[in-house]
């Protein structure tokens, strides 16, 4: 049996407490299913039964800033004098599909609900389980215990049908906590594939944001949305199952498989460093052979047929930002995904070293990404085609990244050392000659002419005459 004996902080204690003594408080939601996997809760949040809104809200006043954030919702926020922690508190509440899309929906609280009924209106039975912080008493009427130990996503009941959103929600839930989805789950999720259409491309983007940001088995979102049949909505990554490769280099199976291999291969070797940069990492690596689908052809190489796909770097950088449109990802990120996806192969261009001037201008390319960022990604590549990781591949990735650290050009790109003001300082006034000279430095400066400001200005003057 499942045990929560959660740590609540004292002064949502006394939260409870106090409104103990108006209603029937739960802690509800995702927190008590954090604590049940063992995860330290991030939020609580409390459903409070047997109470009207007005005297829950007095109840709750004196404990700090309230916001009513939806009276005929039910909900009040509180923000803890101590802490500045915000807790939500909330009246059981009855729904009914008024229209389309997630938002659709007739909401109205009624504080006689039985924990069982309000229960029902949750996406999956693993979110469905509440808890008695004074009984310690889990309510469980669904059976969202024995589906957590089991890791599976059950819908709670057929009103999951009524709100798209979840589906989404289940592709990054599986990915976030290795879960399974249950077939009945994905039967009704087929269902209603055409719904995603109704949902506005933030609430779309907001779930794939924390797959990105939070997964510990990527490739089980995948697995999520080819089981609902809504991997349709993202032809990008739907047009890699099936997309061939050769057997001899990719053992694995076809691209979607692949990919598949290599998001797992970079999470479980990517430290954490950061929402921002890990959430680049896996838009590339989740992009990086987009472009297999339109360049892989039957061909001979060798002397033997093969499945090859010649240039597939650099026709995967506008699908991949593609993808990013279509998903509603902020525009920040098409740049550094972009270039990383164009670039994935740059170690294996020629066998020996890089030189100094093309790691410079591999840097230059990959701006704002860096070269560590697309070491991280070569690396989940080569890593995602198992039995064949190559320990020659990762000793070229080795020598790039090694290379570039010699340079000071690991994590960032290489900067222009001519600037206006030494044009000016040559005696030139502003003008078209300006673009052309600081233009030419640069190229001069990436191909090792100069290294400082010193022999910078020395290689303008003489360019300059």
């Amino acid at each position: 049996m499942m045990r929560f004996a959660p740590q609540i902080p004292e002064e949502l204690r006394a939260m409870l407490e106090a409104v103990r003594r108006v209603g029937r408080p739960r802690l509800v939601g995702g927190g008590v299913r954090d604590g049940l996997l063992g995860l330290t809760p991030k939020d609580f949040d409390i459903e409070v039964g047997r109470v009207d809104f007005e005297t829950l809200h007095r109840a709750l006043a004196s404990f700090g800033a309230t916001d009513v954030v939806g009276r005929s919702f039910g909900v009040i926020k509180v923000r803890g004098k101590t802490s500045g922690a915000e807790y939500d508190f909330s009246l059981p509440r009855r729904e009914s599909k008024t229209g389309a899309g997630h938002r659709g929906f007739a909401v109205e609280p009624d504080p006689e609900l039985s924990d069982a009924d309000a229960a029902a209106r949750r996406d999956f039975t693993v979110n469905a389980i509440a808890y008695d912080p004074f009984t310690e008493a889990m309510i469980d009427p669904h059976g969202g215990a024995a589906d957590l130990q089991a890791r599976v996503l059950r819908h709670t009941s057929a009103a999951f049908g009524e709100d798209p959103l979840r589906v989404l929600r289940a592709m990054q839930f599986a990915a976030r906590f290795d879960f399974t989805l249950a077939p009945e789950t994905a039967a009704l999720s087929r269902q209603i594939a055409d719904t995603f259409r109704e949902l506005p491309v933030e609430r779309v983007w907001g779930e794939w944001e924390k797959w990105a940001n939070q997964a510990v088995k990527p490739a089980r979102g995948l697995e999520v949305l080819e089981a609902t049949g809504w991997l349709v909505h993202f032809p990008e990554i739907a047009a890699l199952r099936g997309t061939l490769q050769e057997p001899a280099w990719h053992p694995e199976g076809d691209v979607f498989t692949h990919t598949q291999l290599c998001l797992e291969a970079l999470i479980a070797h990517e430290h954490a460093s950061g929402a921002e940069r890990n959430s680049v990492l896996m838009w590339a690596v989740l992009a990086h052979d987009f472009g297999k689908v339109k360049t892989t052809v039957r061909a001979e190489k060798d002397g033997v047929l093969r499945w090859l796909s010649p240039g597939h770097a650099a026709a995967g950088g506008p699908l991949a930002e593609q993808f990013l449109r279509r998903i509603g990802a902020p525009l920040r990120f098409d740049a550094p995904v972009r270039a990383l996806v164009e670039n994935h192969h740059a170690h294996d261009r020629n066998s020996a070293p890089l030189s100094d001037n093309a790691v410079r201008r591999l840097a230059r390319r990959l701006q704002p990404a860096t070269i560590e960022e697309l070491a991280s990604v070569m690396l989940a590549d080569n890593r995602g085609r198992p039995p064949l990781e190559s320990p020659e591949t990762i000793a070229r990735i080795a020598a790039l990244t090694a290379h570039a650290q010699r340079l000071q050009l690991a994590q960032l790109a290489p900067q222009p050392l001519m600037l206006g003001r030494h044009v000016m300082a040559l005696g030139r006034k502003p003008g078209p000659e300006f673009k052309r000279a600081l233009d030419a430095a640069f190229e001069a400066q990436l191909d090792g002419a100069f290294a400082d400001e010193t022999g910078g200005v020395i290689w303008l003057r003489n360019f300059l005459g």
